[in-house]
């Protein structure tokens, strides 16, 4: 049974079944890049789609859960970090492991309404978010009809993105390297079990209070997601109010390498890890005290360093020092999702209400679209903070999109 405080649903599952292939495959090792081979990848990323009934569509929908409730009653439960996700994402016993486990999980959830929810779990280790776009486009074409996705899958890691011969550190990787820091930590004080997961969304309206900020300075192409980045990463930092002014801290940038100019020729049907993630420093007291330009500028430096050469240095740095895991103490790590296409993913029923990652780890945050009750497209980021910290930060980027100074009341 699955509730929240003014709603109350039960979800009926059937067994789990293992789906095999209709005839024998071939039994070979698929080894991974050096990339893929992160300590920092293993894990499981769900993702969540929600459609509402299409009566004008045909066709049969395996159903392995019914929920008697209809998807208009959950409302905004639907939004990153969803409430819901163990109803509607079950995690089998025995199945959440990287070694030994199934690749993928997929439960398909119907309402009474008829809409119905797909919930997909997909091991890290094999794809990143363009890879498992280019799966689900592959899913829309066979349903539609297809016979073969129109991008073949490739799998080649023994050819790109591997370390070099031999391997060699040519770039600073702030997301890796240790730095001495002050006492408490915010591994202390990021306690994943008694973390709380919100979410903040940003409208049309705050994207261009946030711009009005940093409009006068000469700032070349500052994208959407360059403000929203500094905005959460100095918010963030304000409400986990380090000890020490000194402390440093830092965010680190996702920045896939599909369709980079100068990157590694990587093929269009290449579905592995393809993605880096350089990092901002600054001192904590600096960032919380600058104006939200200092952060802006940051960001772009640090999106800036994404190179050819970067990608396979950090090939090189896994071999070297034995695939350490990025850095998580005073780390911010994010990943903009907003232009992989999630939030138009049509199996015949249209686009869905909402469709994105729906993860959010004590570190990590993901960027969705997503169209709210007043109709206004915007992103929506789900955020792990621990509890007295809050509502302290929904403060200060409310604060901060409303463009009021630091006495103005809200």
């Amino acid at each position: 049974m699955a509730f929240s405080s003014t709603l109350v649903f039960t979800v009926k599952r059937r067994e789990p079944e293992l789906v095999v292939p209709t005839k024998p495959t071939p039994r070979e090792i698929k080894k991974l890049s050096d990339i893929d081979d992160q300590e920092g990848f293993r894990f499981q990323t769900p993702l969540m789609f929600f459609y509402r009934d299409n009566p004008s569509m045909r066709g049969v929908l395996f159903v392995e859960a019914d929920a008697n409730v209809k998807i208009e009653q959950l409302g905004d439960n639907i939004l990153p970090p969803c409430p819901f996700m163990e109803e509607f994402l079950h995690d089998v016993p025995g199945s959440g492991g990287i070694i030994g486990c199934p690749l993928l999980l997929i439960q398909v959830t119907r309402f009474i309404c008829g809409g119905f929810a797909l919930g997909i779990r997909l091991n890290h280790t094999m794809a990143d978010g363009y890879g498992a776009m280019q799966f689900l486009n592959a899913i829309t074409e066979f349903v539609k009809g297809a016979s073969a996705p129109s991008i073949p899958p490739i799998w080649q890691r023994e050819q790109y993105l591997n370390a070099r011969s031999p391997p060699r550190i040519t770039c600073t990787h702030n997301e890796f390297e240790q730095i001495t820091h002050n006492k408490p930590s915010s591994d202390d004080i990021m306690d994943s079990e008694k973390l709380i997961r919100t979410a903040i969304f940003f409208s049309p309206k705050d994207i261009q209070a946030l711009r009005n900020q940093v409009s006068s300075e000469n700032f070349h192409r500052c994208r959407r997601f360059d403000l929203i980045t500094a905005c959460l990463w100095k918010c963030r930092t304000i409400a986990l109010n380090p000890a020490d002014p000194d402390e440093m801290v830092r965010v680190s940038i996702i920045i896939n390498a599909h369709g980079k100019q100068g990157m590694t020729d990587i093929p269009t049907g290449y579905y592995g890890n393809a993605f880096t993630y350089p990092a901002a420093v600054s001192k904590a007291g600096i960032l919380c005290t600058s104006p939200l330009s200092y952060a802006v500028h940051l960001v772009q430096n640090a999106k800036a360093q994404m190179s050819d050469e970067y990608i396979k240095s950090v090939a090189d740095l896994m071999v070297i020092k034995k695939r350490p895991k990025y850095i998580t103490n005073w780390n911010f790590i994010v990943s903009d999702l907003t232009r992989l296409g999630l939030d138009k993913v049509d199996f015949g029923w249209d686009n869905p209400v909402y469709g994105g990652c729906t993860f959010a780890a004590p570190v990590i945050s993901f960027y969705n679209n997503f169209k709210n009750s007043n109709g206004e497209e915007g992103v929506v980021v789900p955020i792990c903070l621990p509890p007295l910290a809050v509502e302290k930060f929904q403060y200060e980027v409310k604060k901060m999109t409303l463009n009021l100074n630091a006495h103005s009341k809200l």
